[in-house]
């Protein structure tokens, strides 16, 4: 595996660094142009060169790329460009005249990928990585079709690079003594390293984050809390000292750089790092993607304080045509005095926060959860916390250049739900908050 790549670390506890390859191929048409892809393997997060070279002077030509999730199913994305003077063109420097987006998008070809056909839109998910399977994309030039329902021709040249989501320098260590399950990542090199923990909540082991994370000098454990191994298959009533567990565990690791640590959440794992944060010591750096200020669906006991689970109101989801529900407006209000018991004391937290916020989130309101969040802590007389909202972003906010899906499968309501977001708006949120989630790590943990 990774038989091309070699991780340089340059000292203990930086990032990883993964020597550029090139993959290139020749025209099979007349011309002799070729397409060249830079690094032909790398991480997921990185950026990659896309240029072609050999074509007509001001040729239209059309670029197409295509992945295969771990379903099996086929994305897809193109865009249609025109070559410079000399026949040249690049991606960083040339605009997108039209296709799956426009304008000057280096990565346009990989956040826009989607799924072909209309098949269950449940399972329009992208591969998530693992050590051992990277995303395989296949990048391909075509002339250009005289009409937009023309199906391209055979390829001028093409290109296969391989977005790894792990690294094999990295230590990967799974968790199944005592009730604690997860993978705990672990950079190359003797540490200490800045510790964190990953949750998501939808449910099983998801460690693509994780994995990222420790490329980039972090010691992270990814945690599940229900839906993988011997752990509760449905979410129930939640402990915390489940999680309080996983904090002392990654606190304690000789590599960790502690005792104070961060945490990372989306949805679900947002609002479980607010109450880690809230009750528990040493936590120094919480970033909620999208979550709520409440406990929500299920109860939360906290030592002798029990957290009720926000209910959802089923009579506020609607169904759409397409076969997935809209249940933004389901969860109820936290402000109503009625759930006042369920709202997360983030008052009694030092660590610092940053909120990341999808404005178009249609799984609830996150926009109005953050602002909140904000209220209550100012209120307080808190200045520690970072509101990033983003316009036109939907509920999953994953690493970089992810693809984007608008409907997901709701792990408490076991239907497909609208995500929201628009795509071209959710790929910037996805860029630049994953800049500043790294920033902030390193800021507040050293």
């Amino acid at each position: 595996m990774w038989r091309t790549v070699h991780a340089v670390l340059r000292t203990p506890g930086t990032p990883l660094l993964l020597r550029r390859s090139r993959s290139t191929s020749a025209l099979l048409s007349q011309k002799s142009a070729t397409l060249t892809v830079t690094p032909k393997t790398g991480l997921a997060d990185e950026l990659l060169d896309i240029k072609v070279e050999g074509l007509g002077p001001r040729e239209r030509v059309t670029l197409r790329a295509s992945a295969v999730s771990y379903r099996g199913r086929l994305f897809r994305s193109v865009a249609h460009y025109e070559a410079d003077g000399r026949g040249g063109l690049d991606l960083a420097r040339d605009r997108a005249l039209g296709g799956d987006f426009t304008g000057v998008e280096p990565m346009g070809l990989l956040w826009s990928l989607t799924p072909v056909g209309s098949e269950d839109p449940c399972f329009s998910q992208m591969p998530r990585g693992v050590m051992k399977t990277p995303l395989k994309v296949e990048v391909t030039v075509h002339h250009a079709p005289q009409q937009q329902a023309v199906p391209l021709g055979p390829a001028l040249a093409s290109a296969q690079v391989q977005r790894w989501f792990s690294s094999p320098e990295l230590s990967r260590a799974r968790l199944q003594a005592g009730r604690l399950r997860g993978v705990f990542l672990l950079p190359p090199g003797d540490g200490p390293f800045p510790g964190l923990i990953d949750m998501f909540g939808d449910g099983g082991l998801n460690e693509s984050r994780a994995s990222l994370l420790a490329c980039r000098g972090f010691a992270t454990l990814a945690l599940p809390f229900f839906g993988y191994e011997d752990l509760p298959p449905i979410m129930k009533d939640l402990n915390l000292d489940y999680f309080e567990e996983a904090a002392k565990f990654v606190q304690s690791h000789p590599k960790v750089k502690g005792p104070n640590i961060g945490v990372i959440g989306s949805g679900k794992g947002a609002e479980l790092a607010f109450s880690m944060a809230s009750f528990l010591p040493n936590i120094a750096a919480v970033v909620s993607i999208n979550g709520c200020v409440s406990n929500t669906a299920t109860a939360l006991t906290c030592g002798r304080s029990i957290l009720p689970g926000l209910p959802f109101n089923l009579d506020k989801i609607s169904a759409m045509d397409s076969g997935a529900y809209d249940v933004k407006e389901a969860l109820e209000d936290p402000l109503d005095p009625a759930y006042r018991e369920s709202r997360i004391p983030l008052e009694k937290a030092s660590a610092h926060f940053l909120f990341i916020v999808g404005e178009d989130d249609r799984h609830w309101k996150s926009s109005v959860y953050a602002d909140i969040a904000v209220k209550h802590l100012t209120e307080h007389g808190k200045t520690n916390f970072t509101l990033l909202s983003y316009p036109n972003a939907g509920h999953r906010i994953d690493p970089p250049y992810s693809p984007f899906f608008s409907v997901y499968l709701d792990p408490v309501l076991g239907v497909p739900v609208l995500g929201g977001g628009q795509l071209k708006a959710h790929a910037v949120a996805q860029i630049e908050s994953w800049k500043k989630i790294l920033e902030f790590f390193h800021l507040y943990l050293g």
